[in-house]
């Protein structure tokens, strides 16, 4: 008898922590990626001084043989800039946008792709899935910037930044085409 309830004991035990393993997520097909400027500051070593001034918490979606854009991502149509959540901006510090001071702190990233310019778009909304529930009330600045076409392919999403005289230049690249927004850091 005490084998039998030792093995029911054991039999429990064994459902119980199996009933608790949890089932992760596979990996998804447009990860999340981080750009900081300045570029080094995650590889600072012990004793230097690299603060972020400029985050960008964005996913990557590939071209996959896909025409992106005026296609996969329609001319003319407010887009989250990546993939999945809404793509997120912070500054560490107050900044200038197109004329537009914005002070420190995070925001959602959107475009509006066309052609030959795109409007890039900073938000106060954060934390949204996509461009779904975009709310154009909550934009905070709008600049309009010229396409700079590549002649080699951007397979992921790609954002970089470039130092300039007055900060940074946030750098987007995706397939065939590239923008460049400055961004003056106050």
């Amino acid at each position: 008898m005490k084998k039998l309830n030792l093995l029911i004991v054991m039999a429990l035990f064994a459902f119980t922590v199996n009933a608790q393993e949890v089932k992760f997520p596979g990996l998804d097909t447009s990860p999340a990626d981080i750009a900081y400027f300045p570029l080094n500051t995650t590889k600072v070593k012990k004793g230097e001084d690299a603060a972020p001034l400029i985050k960008v918490i964005y996913s990557r979606p590939a071209v996959k043989g896909r025409e992106i854009f005026g296609k996969q991502e329609a001319f003319g149509k407010v887009w989250r800039l990546g993939a999945n959540e809404s793509t997120e901006i912070r500054f560490f510090k107050p900044v200038v946008i197109g004329g537009k001071q914005i002070p420190a702190g995070a925001y959602s990233l959107f475009a509006i792709p066309e052609k030959d310019k795109w409007v890039v778009i900073i938000n106060k909304q954060t934390d949204r899935w996509g461009a779904y529930t975009y709310d154009e009330t909550k934009d905070v600045v709008r600049v309009t910037v010229p396409v700079k076409p590549l002649t080699t392919v951007v397979e992921a999403l790609a954002i970089t930044f470039t130092p300039n005289a007055s900060g940074a230049n946030l750098i987007i690249g995706w397939d065939k085409t590239s923008v460049e927004v400055p961004v003056t850091i106050k």
